[in-house]
Parts: C-alpha cells; structure tokens; sequence
C-alpha cells in the first residue's frame, strides 16, 4: 500500500501535475492566513509536496514525520530538486507513540492520515497539542458513499491479502479532540469525499516560541 513504487508514482505525479485537489485546498487556506516565516510540522506527509509549496510561500522551515521509510528517497529528491533540502527535517517514525521527541511547530497539518491510523483521539491529540498557531486536518466525509467507498476498498484490500485498513472517524469526536488541546474551530470546509477542517489556537493562547538559555 505504501511501496517505493507508489511513492516513486506520487512523486512523478506532483512534477507533472502539481498538487492533488485536497493538499491545493490545504495550501490555499494556509496561505490566506498567510506562513511566511512559520514553521511547519506535517505528519503522513508523503512525498512531501505540501511542504514544498510551503516553503515556496516563505514557510521557514518544515518537519516531516513518515511511518514508513519508503518515502524517504523520492521525498528527499523532490526536496534537492526545489532547493529546500536544508530547510526540511525527516524523521521516521509513529508520531503517536514518540511525538515527545518533535519540537512544537506555529502550523501541524494532517492530510488524509486520520483515516489510516486506528487510534484515531491519540493521534489528533498529539498533533493538536504540538500545535503553537493552526492545525489543519483531511479526513473522509461522514456520508453514506464514504462508507459504501472505504467498506468496498477494505474489502479489495483483504482480498489482497493486504494489513492496511481504513478508518471513518466521526468528524464531531476528531474536532472534540483538538478543542481538548485548547484549539477552536477556524473553517470546516466540506468536499464530496474529503473534508478539510483548519483549528486554531486562541491569540491568547498562542504558545511564545521556545527560548535558548543564555551561555
């Protein structure tokens, strides 16, 4: 399911098309509140096309955190190719399990990875609670043809002998998650299949960045 092949595929893809209508819809909201020089920490972010567009956007620096290691080379040549190699720091890893050891960042991002992960409050709970600024998130609507889809594709995938699996999170318990972490509804931005849903931390309550002590 995520094979070298379908990330060298992904990869392939955004040089000749650009971004997928899901992650342009991310970029478009993140831009109109507007990332120069914020910092970004996405998770699940494949190939990292996201973050690249980003970074053309005046994004400082990104953290991208893949559970598989099948990404890494084709993400890590797009990134030579965009010049932004030294602005973007890999890491594999379960973001749920060990996000204790990831930095805070102004802007997290969640793009179509709720719905691969079961546990899906721990997840979204660390994600918000890394979350300084706004937490932008892509998950399968919770209609009757997102179901009837995500039932069918588990089936071909069990028929294939495949260990992947497909989850539909209740949108209402993803959002209940965030605002846990002291995030708020920005925008719930509905699509046919997947929904794009940006939180944000309260001004009052934005994090002040990390301090060095002084030698």
């Amino acid at each position: 399911m995520f094979s070298p092949r379908r990330a060298q595929a992904q990869a392939d893809r955004y040089r000749r098309r650009g971004l997928d209508s899901t992650s342009r819809r991310i970029v478009e909201l993140l831009m109109r509140r507007g990332v120069a020089g914020r910092t970004l920490l996405e998770v699940g972010g494949g190939v990292g096309a996201i973050q690249i567009e980003l970074l053309k956007a005046g994004l400082a620096s990104a953290v991208s955190i893949e559970l598989t290691p099948t990404y890494e080379d084709v993400a890590g040549a797009l990134l030579r190719e965009a010049g932004f190699a030294d602005r973007v720091e890999r890491r594999v890893m379960d973001f749920a399990e060990s996000g204790s050891e990831v930095a805070e960042a102004d802007i997290v991002v969640l793009n179509r990875v709720l719905c691969c992960y079961p546990d899906m409050p721990r997840l979204a709970g660390a994600a918000a609670g890394h979350t300084r600024e706004l937490l932008v998130m892509s998950f399968p609507r919770d209609r009757w043809w997102t179901h009837a889809g995500l039932a069918l594709g588990n089936l071909a995938l069990r028929a294939a002998r495949c260990g992947f699996h497909a989850f539909l999170h209740s949108p209402e318990r993803i959002f209940a998650t965030a605002e846990q972490h002291g995030l708020r509804m920005a925008l719930d931005q509905p699509g046919f299949f997947w929904e794009v849903a940006m939180l944000e931390r309260p001004p009052d309550r934005v994090r002040p960045l990390p301090t060095t002590p002084a030698v």
